[in-house]
């Protein structure tokens, strides 16, 4: 499987925690099975504290943005073997019209997808798209969708992840970052938007043994947000930014976990605890139907669906009790799903099949 072949993968910042999150998995988990790498990002600044030592990875190369659109650039890198472009964002003009003047046949192009559990997924992975205009003209791009069955592209999991959740030191973590918990208390971490059930759930912490771990950016501002006017307050603290490994970790601790977006939902699945999922919102409210698909391939519980559809402001009630028995119930669950993917083969080893 360790081809060596050579892959350039483009990235647009939108969510500096999602799409550059997902990117730099799959740069890090292409070089460690055996590739090279070179990935364009117009905003490489999260890096500094998601991957610090990304400047200096052996197989990686980080790129900014405007480069892929300078002729001396250009003209000085060996040719990829592999272009990828990652949830819709258009490979600079200029680097595909060098591309096209200067090789005698096309490069394997990706079109990495968003992640879903909708049922027309596994009828698009694979697909080919011919590129009717432009300088690639009568070029094909393949869709390459990431999802949870095995007739689509899968998830990214590292060969070592098991190991490393093996080795680590649940107990240590919990008493260096919430050295005060009551010898009862669940442990949650939140990672989100601004979810229209927050007040909801640090009213219901309010005077319980139970402590937020609250993980910094927009989730800090909406629990700050959220408390204004809160005549007490619940037990919590804000945590520094962290590499890739640490936000494990950090799910790898916790008894519930809050995650938003699409590679913590992933990290979240891994890690097998009970964990409440906020979809990035979209306008016209097309994640309503993405999270009852996921909901559905989850085979969630009623409470877990329930719990979702508040967090995400999708129906108004009452929050769930976070008591022993629910969070029994949807770690049953987590469990189980978890065991269920972990059999089918992750999206590094498709995709390096797909354009070999």
């Amino acid at each position: 499987m360790q081809t060596g072949q050579l892959w350039d993968i483009f990235c647009t910042v939108i969510d500096n925690h999602g799409d550059l999150g997902v990117c730099w998995r799959l740069t890090r988990q292409l070089r460690d099975a055996g590739q090279r790498v070179r990935l364009w990002v117009d905003d490489a600044s999260a890096l500094a504290w998601m991957a610090p030592t990304a400047h200096q990875e052996p197989g990686i190369e980080v790129r900014p943005w405007a480069d892929a659109s300078q002729a001396s650039t250009l003209q000085a890198l060996p040719p990829a073997d592999v272009w990828v472009e990652a949830f819709g964002c258009d490979i600079p003009e200029a680097f595909v019209a060098h591309g096209v003047a200067t090789r005698a046949q096309q490069p394997r192009w990706i079109n990495l997808e968003y992640l879903s559990a909708e049922d027309w997924v596994p009828r698009m992975h694979q697909l080919p798209s011919p590129i009717m205009r432009g300088p690639a003209k009568g070029w094909t791009k393949t869709f390459f969708y990431p999802g949870f069955t095995p007739d689509t592209g899968g998830l990214m999991r590292e060969t070592d992840l098991v190991a490393r959740q093996q080795r680590f030191d649940r107990a240590a973590w919990r008493e260096q970052h919430a050295p005060n918990l009551a010898p009862h208390g669940l442990l949650i971490s939140l990672f989100c938007y601004e979810p229209a059930a927050l007040p909801q759930l640090l009213a219901q912490l309010v005077g319980t043994p139970h402590h937020l771990l609250v993980t910094p950016g927009r989730p800090v501002a909406a629990v700050q947000q959220a408390l204004t006017g809160m005549p007490e307050h619940p037990s919590w603290s804000a945590l520094p930014y962290t590499d890739q490994n640490g936000f494990d970790e950090m799910l790898w601790a916790c008894d519930l976990n809050f995650v938003r977006g699409e590679d913590s939902l992933v990290r979240a699945l891994w890690a097998g605890q009970p964990f409440i999922w906020h979809i990035y919102p979209q306008d016209d409210n097309a994640h309503h139907a993405k999270l009852e698909a996921f909901m559905d391939w989850l085979q969630a519980p009623e409470s877990l669906r329930k719990a979702h559809r508040a967090w995400n402001g999708m129906e108004a009630g009452e929050w769930p009790a976070l008591n022993s028995k629910t969070l029994q119930i949807w770690s049953h669950n987590t469990k189980t799903k978890r065991h269920q993917i972990s059999g089918q083969t992750d999206l590094v080893t498709q995709l390096i099949h797909c354009v070999g």
